[in-house]
């Protein structure tokens, strides 16, 4: 069932096809991030007009609300949030260790206090696999700890847990018609990247993640990482680069083997007022647009671009009218899976280098 295919490659960079229950994904791909089974601002209509063929949604914020058994009584995330097409859900480790305040954490899992109620609640792999499971989504993701990347003494431990609690998830999953990916860890830490790519690859997943990173270190830390952790995971197999996606990462990390992408950066951007480019970023509360019959993009297809100026787009910021967050969301959005769209064709042609060459500084 979930089988990746390698249709062209051009160097590193590569395109290929993972099946799934709800629809084969082509990468590279960008997947927008649904929270709380939901991209903010966007309807799954709009999501598909835009191009959208994975979404992600948040396994800590949906268990705590509004509960996964809920949502598995309610026929599970696809019917929930009326979205047909592949899903991807994260262990909820990165939340609890950025989110949650911690009470606790050992061998077995980690006990927290919820940011919604303050209640104290407690997630371990085979929990996390259990909500998954309830929530189900095409692909899941092993429970992990994610530490920050400069303190070797953590991540020591954070990946002896995180190999502990990826063969604990394997052990609890029961669905067939889920795909568990694995995580690596380590930091910017080149031997504990090491020992963790090769572990995660020997359990022969059907496919593979890269966490910790984009979360403090130098891009050049980052992309090194990357280059030392795609040669060890197997090449048969997706490569998932979790919560990284800006235009200049993700040709970046395409060039270095990377498949899928997830980011919160576009609606994020759009509920601040701010409109995503390629290269740059246009911040339209500036008194500069007040005026400007221009559309965002003189060369963008979204439906943004082809019906409002910069002007309109300025005067609902300031009159806090909602479609603001949604015009540009529609874009933000659209300027991502655009560009995965035009790596695809680049590796195809043999032309990626044309388009490297384009995103050489970010």
């Amino acid at each position: 069932m979930f089988e990746f295919h390698l249709h062209a490659s051009d160097g590193n960079a590569r395109v290929g096809s993972f099946s799934t229950p709800h629809g084969d994904i082509l990468t590279p791909v960008f997947a927008p991030v649904g929270t709380q089974a939901t991209v903010k601002s966007l309807t799954p209509k709009q999501l598909q007009e835009i191009g959208a063929t994975l979404v992600l949604a948040n396994t800590y914020h949906l268990f705590l609300r509004p509960g996964d058994e809920r949502i598995a009584r309610l026929g599970g995330l696809h019917k929930f949030m009326n979205w047909e097409k592949p899903i991807l859900t994260d262990s909820g480790g990165f939340q609890v260790f950025s989110l949650a305040q911690i009470n606790q954490i050992d061998e077995d899992g980690v006990t927290f206090k919820s940011h919604v109620d303050g209640s104290l609640q407690r997630l371990t792999p085979e929990k996390s696999i259990a909500i998954q499971e309830n929530l189900g989504a095409d692909i899941i993701m092993a429970f992990d700890q994610c530490p920050p990347p400069y303190d070797r003494e953590i991540n020591q431990r954070a990946i002896a847990r995180t190999h502990a609690w990826a063969e604990r998830c394997l052990k609890a999953k029961t669905r067939p018609d889920q795909a568990l990916f694995g995580i690596v860890q380590g930091g910017v830490f080149e031997d504990l990247r090491t020992k963790s790519a090769q572990f995660i690859a020997s359990l022969n997943l059907p496919g593979n993640a890269i966490g910790g990173l984009s979360v403090g270190e130098t891009k050049e830390e980052m992309f090194r990482i990357l280059e030392l952790t795609n040669e060890i995971l197997p090449k048969d197999k997706p490569r998932y680069l979790m919560g990284v996606g800006t235009p200049y990462d993700i040709v970046q990390g395409v060039a270095r083997g990377i498949d899928i992408f997830d980011c919160v950066l576009p609606t994020r951007l759009a509920r601040h007022t701010t409109a995503l480019r390629r290269k740059d970023r246009l911040n339209l509360v500036n008194a500069i647009y007040a005026e400007d019959p221009q559309p965002i993009d003189a060369t963008c297809e979204c439906y943004t671009c082809q019906n409002f100026s910069r002007a309109y787009l300025r005067h609902l910021i300031l009159a806090k009218e909602m479609l603001a967050a949604t015009l540009l969301s529609i874009h933000n959005v659209f300027t991502l899976i655009k560009l995965t769209q035009e790596i695809r064709q680049a590796i195809f042609n043999k032309s990626f280098h044309t388009l490297l060459e384009e995103f050489q500084s970010p």
